[in-house]
């Protein structure tokens, strides 16, 4: 397998090994929690969006979709898990299951935003990092390579503590009503965190 970039283009030239692509998914809150996913270039997006949301353990309940992005971040066509009547579209969008993810590498350092939870907004910043000749035998593809920082809850808040949060809520006794801390109080707290943690800085939609 040998790669090149033409005209802003990765070319794939089939031998008898496929490529590796290893592509790097940061949360938008906090870049230094991410996920290494390494997938093979002939596997659909269909696939990445699985093993992302397994990767930071969210379930599969929820609408989602992929946009081709570029190094300003701003958001392409969508690659999108089905047509969504609610959404308005510039451009159709294209399939998860049809689209390979080789199909779509133009450059070396090729981006992509994913948006999962239509309603939560939760945004994932994908790019390339790195193309192996060589597969794994070990492996089965997609496969999580590398996992850094402590991941949101995905009904939760959007608290970057994560499961450190359950222990100092248990050392300071937190949960206790009788401190006089009202279960009602608490949610609204919790509302007024993910309100102020879905603003999306990622800029309007252009139809690529």
């Amino acid at each position: 397998m040998s790669w090149n970039c033409s005209n802003g283009y990765l070319i794939f030239r089939k031998t008898q090994r496929m490529a590796v692509l290893k592509f790097r998914v940061y949360l938008e809150e906090d870049e230094t929690i991410y996920r290494d996913i390494v997938v093979l270039h002939t596997q659909h997006f269909f696939d990445l969006h699985v093993t992302i949301l397994k990767s930071f353990e969210f379930d599969q309940q929820h609408a989602a979709t992929f946009y081709r992005s570029n190094d300003q971040w701003a958001r392409g066509r969508e690659i999108s898990l089905q047509r969504y009547d609610d959404r308005t579209y510039k451009v159709e969008p294209l399939l998860m299951q049809d689209v390979t993810l080789g199909s779509e590498i133009k450059d070396t350092n090729q981006k992509f935003i994913y948006e999962y939870d239509f309603q939560k907004h939760w945004i994932f910043l994908i790019e390339l990092i790195h193309v192996s000749k060589e597969e794994n035998p070990k492996i089965t593809y997609p496969a999580i390579s590398r996992s850094e920082g402590i991941g949101p809850q995905q009904y939760g808040t959007k608290s970057l503590l994560g499961n450190k949060f359950a222990d100092i809520e248990e050392k300071y006794d937190l949960t206790e009503a009788a401190e006089g801390f009202g279960e009602e109080g608490e949610e609204g707290d919790s509302a007024d965190t993910d309100d102020a943690a879905e603003s999306d800085t990622m800029g309007a939609e252009e139809a690529w």
